[in-house]
């Protein structure tokens, strides 16, 4: 009697332990993050400077910080961060005192030293965007480019308000105010480099035939030279004659110039996260620092899983999902798109939106050409294209699922208003469109009725979203720096990986997503996720 019951206790037992290390499996199914693209030093690389110390200084817009790089390493090391960081252009006076623009904040600081405060001595300036010290006087000035078009004098005190210089000049971008007390500079619109007078506004040009001219710098010797963001060349120009000579070409999307005390010069390329060092005889070109990502957004699989999308602010990149290699389908300032910051694929087109320019953007997948685009838009998200060409857009500002139809996608249809801090999207298995919303929703549109039904709520500011082969979906919880399982039968939600680099905080007067933290997932369960901290492009493998 006894030796069926113990068979029977045994077989209970195991029965229950398998249950047990089935379900502790279940909860552990994912392996730690590994890197894909590894991550980097900036979101963007744009003023460069080099201070009385001799170390080279680079400011990030994007990513609101400066940095010192170190010249043998490409090492860097935040000196100033987010958000007070935020620096378009940096410039040394001749006490060693560092002011610097504040592109998206309007704002220009200076600090006197390392050790001192800093101190905002202009505002209300949008698109400040260069600035330069008269190393004779002392005497400082910035220019407005983009979101304005106007030269300024800045009172380094802080107490008298600029002084307007000139206005409408054309893009009067990274300039330098020569031995002569004129400023040397580029218009960025009239591919001119020209010399003001900051005393009447007089100007002359100088040269006539560059493309996208981003910035100009006079050598020891009086030599004047040039960057050019469209061609990617650097340019030796004569001061008496104007005549250009090109010394090295580069990748597009060149921003800024720094010349040092023995005539190198740093060129920094904003598309990719690099600053180059170029000898001015030779002409040769050495690398000190580049990244992978610039500002990693938005993300998406192509159908056969071999190849991830990623929309990095300053250009579209391809990203092979078996080797991490990179490939340029796009940049700025060489092709015709505008800041990127989340992508989708339809069977024809790359589908690009850009909550910066108000912007979405049907990019061909056979010729890179664009075939439509569409502004004015309330601060899009993300966008999908639909089987019949219309296109979804999220509108962050409008709270709205918005319709594009017609010639240009110029039709627009609010199809669903309400929404709570839209963000991204996706075509779920189902055919329904899930959102996830800033309010913590995961929430299904009906593409039919346009009803909508929540999924999951209380989020913690999700973002991207990707469904798994299991049906479930990953979401970006990106104020708790997770990626969230939750089952669309039942709302319940499951932590995979915790303590990411997401969720970079978005400065003063910027959209709260910012940085869309982008989600994927492949047929075989692995996870993909951008890492807007870090600029890394993370894999998460099930086990």
């Amino acid at each position: 009697m006894n030796l069926p019951t113990n068979r029977a206790l045994v077989l209970l037992t195991g029965i229950l332990t398998a249950s047990l290390l089935s379900t502790v499996a279940l909860a552990q199914s994912y392996g730690p993050p590994q890197a894909l693209v590894a991550p980097s030093n900036f979101k963007g690389v744009h003023g460069l400077a080099v201070d009385q110390q001799g170390r080279l200084l680079a400011g990030s817009v994007v990513g609101m910080s400066i940095t010192q790089v170190d010249l043998k390493s490409g090492k860097g090391t935040i000196l100033v961060d987010a958000p007070q960081g935020q620096a378009d252009d940096i410039a040394i006076g001749p006490k060693g005192e560092m002011a610097w623009t504040s592109f998206l904040q309007g704002v220009l600081r200076i600090r006197d030293n390392d050790a001192a405060p800093i101190r905002v001595i202009a505002k209300d300036l949008p698109g400040i965007n260069s600035l330069a010290f008269d190393q004779k006087s002392g005497k400082l000035y910035a220019s407005q480019v983009f979101l304005g078009d106007a030269l300024w004098e800045i009172d380094v005190s802080g107490v008298q308000p600029p002084r307007l210089i000139k206005k409408d000049i054309g893009g009067l971008n990274g300039f330098e105010v020569g031995a002569d007390g004129w400023i040397l500079a580029p218009l960025w619109f009239k591919g001119q480099v020209v010399k003001v007078n900051p005393v009447g506004g007089e100007m002359k040009v100088i040269n006539s035939e560059f493309k996208v001219p981003a910035a100009a710098n006079y050598d020891s010797k009086g030599n004047i030279w040039v960057v050019d963001t469209k061609t990617g060349g650097l340019y030796r120009v004569n001061a008496a004659d104007g005549k250009r000579t090109l010394l090295a070409q580069m990748d597009t999307g060149l921003d800024n110039l720094a010349i040092d005390k023995n005539d190198n010069l740093y060129v920094s390329n904003m598309v990719d996260n690099g600053v180059q060092m170029v000898n001015p005889a030779s002409g040769k070109t050495t690398q000190i620092t580049k990244g992978g990502m610039t500002a990693p957004g938005g993300i998406k699989l192509s159908e056969d899983g071999k190849t991830l999308l990623v929309a990095h602010v300053f250009g579209l990149r391809s990203v092979d999902t078996a080797s991490g290699k990179l490939n340029d389908i796009a940049r700025m300032h060489g092709d015709a798109i505008e800041y990127p910051f989340a992508v989708t694929l339809s069977k024809d087109h790359y589908v690009m939106s850009s909550w910066f320019t108000g912007t979405v953007q049907l990019l061909s997948r056979k010729d890179k050409s664009t075939k439509a685009m569409a502004h004015g838009l309330a601060a899009p998200m993300d966008a999908i294209e639909m089987a019949d060409g219309k296109v979804l857009v999220l509108e962050l500002a409008a709270g709205a699922l918005t319709q594009l139809s017609g010639a240009d996608l110029r039709d627009k249809k609010q199809v669903v208003t309400g929404l709570q801090g839209p963000t991204q999207m996706i075509l779920g298995k189902d055919g329904g469109v899930y959102i996830t919303e800033l309010s913590g929703r995961l929430i299904r549109v009906d593409t039919a009725s346009w009803s909508q039904k929540t999924i999951a709520e209380g989020l913690a500011a999700p973002e991207g979203l990707a469904q798994a082969p299991s049906g479930k979906f990953i979401v970006a919880e990106t104020a708790k720096r997770q990626l969230t399982e939750v089952d669309p039968a039942n709302g319940n939600k499951r932590v995979i990986a915790s303590n990411l680099p997401i969720g970079f905080e978005a400065g003063p007067s910027l959209p709260p997503p910012y940085l869309t933290t982008g989600v994927a997932v492949a047929a075989d369960g692995t996870v993909y996720f951008s890492a807007d901290r870090d600029n890394g492009i993370y894999t998460i493998k099930p086990n």
